[in-house]
């Protein structure tokens, strides 16, 4: 463009980057865990839903409720870094609790008369946390000495804030397990402490901020295969394993398997019995899992394997499943999206005969279309078990363009050609190129009479 400074490679830079400021402004909160626990009564808090962030204002107001009337001896365990991952990776995840790095926290979490874990609250409110306590409970903080917990000293007519700061691994001398197994020995050596001098306490166990997880090898030497999550001390159901010539075979866990029968609105969850396997049976193309309730529901899950050429690989699919009670038959085809590689299990949060249905009613079998099912955090697994304790990996059925982000692709595209367009326009401008000559004469145009 003539008379500008600029070329439209910077232009182009120059907008690129104003996208970024503007898709970044849209970027998640930063979060940190907080467990707090008590010899007392703490007041209840529901457990927060998968994925929600605890606002700074909600913690605040359930502090408040919490430290009301009467004196308190709080102990503030505040490591430096602190995230749920680190939990997830160093916590026992493979059911191995001596392999914990946090034994003494969970061993205080389930001793304690009541707790609380919040997996998500917002970074700025545990950060504000020890200034929040000072002004709660009118005193200052005192610094136990990590290397000396036993002599510190509680008031016991008055409130009393115990600061107790804790690192996080920096790489440099040990590994970020070796770190948080120290701390947690501090942790427990300072709960002994307390309990020595018979005190009642709250303890609150946070971060100042988030730590970003370090892959340590330690990790891969376990089997990689689905963990259930679950928070400290909750009771999961193992999942259905059958064997054949005593390795396994088959494994199926799913959340609830609900069953509805002849249309109607009440529906049985046959996941809360323990069912029979009789009639099970597993080869290398064919399995078959068949589970009978005590209630008289039977559930069986037809499944195969299959050579595809065009991606040189075998797969699995979930070819049926039928149900039958008091002599009645109904059979579902698997007719789309149940499949997954053979040395793979498959997973998905619904699975249902009805709406958005993967099992389809089979009509040419009873009366399959009167009856329903919905699985509920359904996982399956036929063939290529390497133990049995994990399933593989998960090819879940959630498809990876959800309709969030198609729209925000189009928006993407549609802004990216605006853009293109503006430029294209700014870049074909021209000035002129001749213009009148003031000086030259004049024109004149004769007149007739």
């Amino acid at each position: 463009m003539a008379g500008s400074g600029y070329s439209s490679q910077q232009l182009f830079m120059a907008f690129i980057a104003v996208l970024f400021v503007f898709f970044a402004t849209g970027s998640a909160t930063s979060q940190v865990p907080f467990l707090i626990w008590s010899t007392g009564s703490l007041p209840p808090l529901a457990s927060p839903a998968a994925g929600h962030i605890t606002s700074g204002d909600k913690l605040t107001s359930y502090l408040t409720s919490a430290f009301g009337s009467g004196s308190h001896t709080v102990l503030l365990f505040l490591q430096d870094k602190l995230s749920k991952d680190d939990f997830t990776v160093f916590g026992g995840v493979f059911g191995d609790k001596t392999d914990s790095a946090f034994q003494n926290v969970e061993a205080a979490l389930e001793a304690s008369s009541s707790s609380v874990i919040l997996p998500a609250v917002e970074w700025s409110s545990p950060a504000a946390v020890s200034t929040w306590l000072q002004e709660k409970l009118a005193v200052s903080p005192l610094l136990v000495d990590t290397d000396a917990p036993s002599h510190l000293s509680i008031s016991s007519s008055g409130n009393n804030l115990l600061l107790v700061k804790l690192p996080y691994c920096t790489n440099l001398h040990k590994s970020c397990k070796a770190t948080l197994q120290n701390n947690d020995k501090i942790i427990g050596e300072v709960l002994s402490a307390v309990k020595a001098k018979n005190a009642p306490y709250t303890a609150i166990y946070t971060g100042r901020q988030p730590s970003r997880m370090i892959s340590e090898a330690l990790v891969s030497n376990h089997g990689v295969g689905r963990s259930l999550l679950q928070t400290v001390g909750a009771n999961v159901k193992s999942p259905i394993m059958y064997n054949s010539t005593g390795s396994p075979c088959i494994m199926l866990w799913a959340e609830n398997l609900y069953v509805s029968l002849h249309q109607t609105t009440n529906w049985t969850d046959v996941a809360t019995q323990v069912p029979s396997l009789s009639g099970s049976q597993c080869n290398g193309s064919h399995s078959h899992l068949v589970l009978a309730y005590p209630s008289g529901i039977t559930l069986s899950f037809s499944m195969s394997v299959q050579f595809y050429p065009v991606s040189a690989r075998n797969w699995f699919t979930l070819d049926s499943v039928e149900l039958e009670f008091n002599g009645e038959v109904a059979s579902f085809i698997g007719s789309r999206g149940i499949y997954a590689p053979s040395e793979y299990s498959f997973h998905c949060q619904s699975v249902t005969s009805f709406e958005d249905a993967l099992l389809v009613p089979n009509t040419t079998t009873g009366n399959s279309s009167m009856w329903k099912l919905n699985f509920v955090d359904f996982q399956i697994q036929g063939f290529g078990l390497a133990n049995g304790t994990d399933f593989s990996y998960a090819s879940d059925c959630a498809g990876f363009f959800t309709p969030a982000i198609w729209m925000g692709l189009v928006t993407v595209l549609l802004m990216l050609l605006i853009f293109a367009y503006g430029m294209h326009m700014l870049m074909h401008l021209n000035t002129m190129d001749r213009f009148d000559d003031p000086k030259g004469p004049s024109i004149s145009v004769p007149q007739s009479e």
